[in-house]
């Protein structure tokens, strides 16, 4: 946001700790508040243990594609919590009030590609037939949705950064709100996909019978549920925070909301924590990759399935 917009939208500044919503004009800092130096320093820690973590494990398991999006999520949430460390010390700033703005709303985004990716494999491992989704429309439908969340996200955090009125930046938080209500939609259709996935497996039901022997029934070992019980947190976590940011954001800048920090601290920073985390913990590369017996195990079982038909399958 321009220098202009900050002195327009400080005017209309409600500390925290205000009983009125209407009460007058007592703190000049854009954020409604001066973001805590504590916290900040907290999650720059946090934020860069998990990327350092994460950009040793994508190199030690030659998982190349949690670069692009685990580790860019963490590396965007440094640039943001960045932005409020400088802004603890200089709370009227241009610069990190809009650096933290753009780089919190889009950061959490390429988290999320690393959870279509993670259920492509899934997939993969536990049968394609299951899925009313074959393997490869995981990432055909759902990555270009993501990055169009992430294309229009970012236009309107640059929008509402250099606008010079606080009109302007309500159009700018207008778009950001609308890129994370598709966001949302996107989160809530590729949990319902899963879960449909999930429970057709259980019951062993699949949508279809295939030819490919890639693609019958494996074993749910108990790495894979761990693995599905850290993918299931992690989109949980995400979602709460999409949940938080939708009501933040349509709440208005000079709303209650966004101008009360331990919401953002809690609802935004500790969710994309968990999840960034629980990527480190429950490593794809771990949890994920077969075993040699596993190997072994599903090699008999696709040679036994190879002449199988494709066929439709009654529900």
């Amino acid at each position: 946001m321009s220098s202009s917009f900050v002195n327009t939208l400080s005017r209309y500044t409600v500390r925290e700790d205000s009983p009125m919503e209407d009460a007058p004009i007592v703190d000049d800092s854009q954020y409604g508040y001066v973001p805590q130096e504590s916290v900040a320093i907290l999650f720059l820690v946090l934020f860069g243990i998990s990327t350092l973590v994460h950009a040793g494990q994508a190199i030690h398991f030659r998982l190349w594609w949690l670069l692009p999006t685990a580790m860019l999520c963490g590396v965007g949430e440094i640039i943001g919590w960045t932005g409020r460390l400088w802004s603890s010390y200089s709370p009227n700033e241009f610069a990190p009030f809009a650096a933290q703005t753009c780089a919190t709303i889009v950061s959490p985004t390429p988290l999320l590609a690393a959870s279509f990716l993670i259920m492509e494999r899934v997939v993969q491992r536990l049968g394609a037939s299951y899925s009313r989704l074959t393997p490869k429309w995981y990432l055909v439908l759902f990555l270009p949705c993501d990055l169009i969340a992430l294309v229009v996200q970012g236009v309107g955090g640059g929008l509402a950064s250099a606008a010079k009125t606080l009109d302007g930046a309500n159009q700018g938080a207008d778009i950001m709100l609308y890129g994370i209500a598709f966001q949302f939609a996107v989160i809530i259709i590729f949990t319902i996909l899963a879960m449909d996935f999930l429970q057709r497996y259980i019951r062993d039901k699949p949508v279809r019978r295939v030819t490919d022997s890639d693609s019958v029934r494996g074993d749910l070992t108990l790495r894979l549920k761990i693995m599905l019980g850290a993918l299931a947190f992690s989109t949980t976590v995400l979602v709460v925070r999409s949940i938080y940011r939708l009501i933040e954001l349509s709440d208005g800048w000079t709303g209650r909301i966004i101008r009360t920090e331990v919401y953002f601290n809690v609802l935004d920073g500790a969710m994309i924590t968990l999840a960034i985390f629980t990527l480190n913990f429950i490593h794809p590369g771990i949890f994920l990759m077969p075993t040699l017996s596993e190997k072994g195990s599903e090699g008999l079982t696709n040679s036994a399935h190879s002449a199988m038909e494709l066929v439709p399958v009654s529900e």
